[in-house]
């Protein structure tokens, strides 16, 4: 069966690096509007997006996730842009929403030719003061949870190559 959709499903893949061209801002609106229509549990909606753009709050952003995790270097893989998804613990379902965001952001960018990589840290950096501090600094609140994050931009090099799927990954009963 052909499909746009299907293919897109197929064709995506993470990377890991990025060139330093800037993400043009119709296709960023366009990632992150995707990410708004994503399902969430009884439809209530509670993740939030944050787009980090400026270089300042990009370092900041690189900085926690290396104290959070334990590394060092860049963990976005130079990728101009780091969507971050936090979301509200009070929902029940805030890791389930916020993965969701997630992955219809990494579908909408590839659609767009531009390319992603989910990122973990962001539960652990939103825990540690420096986070909190970030959170207020946007004027969120420092309940909200990270649920993880994605790099975007333009990839450097060629696509990686999708591995063989395993054998045994659909079970019908």
């Amino acid at each position: 069966m052909e499909n746009k959709m299907l293919e897109l499903l197929k064709t995506r893949r993470s990377v890991r690096k990025y060139q330093s061209v800037p993400v043009e801002l119709e296709k960023l609106d366009a990632v992150l509007e995707a990410g708004t229509y994503a399902p969430t549990g009884m439809g209530k909606q509670s993740p939030v997006i944050i787009a980090v753009e400026d270089p300042e709050n990009r370092r900041v952003i690189q900085e926690l996730n290396c104290q959070a995790r334990g590394g060092a270097g860049d963990p976005y893989y130079g990728a101009p842009v780091i969507l971050l998804v936090l979301a509200d613990p009070a929902s029940g379902t805030y890791v389930e929403d916020g993965a969701c965001v997630l992955t219809t952001m990494m579908q909408a960018a590839h659609a767009l030719g531009l390319s992603s990589c989910w990122i973990h840290g962001e539960r652990e950096m939103f825990e540690l003061p420096e986070g909190k501090a970030f959170l207020q600094k946007l004027g969120l609140p420092e309940t909200l949870r990270g649920v993880g994050s994605l790099a975007l931009g333009y990839r450097e090099g060629p696509a990686p190559q999708p591995k063989e799927r395993k054998k045994d990954y659909i079970v019908r009963a």
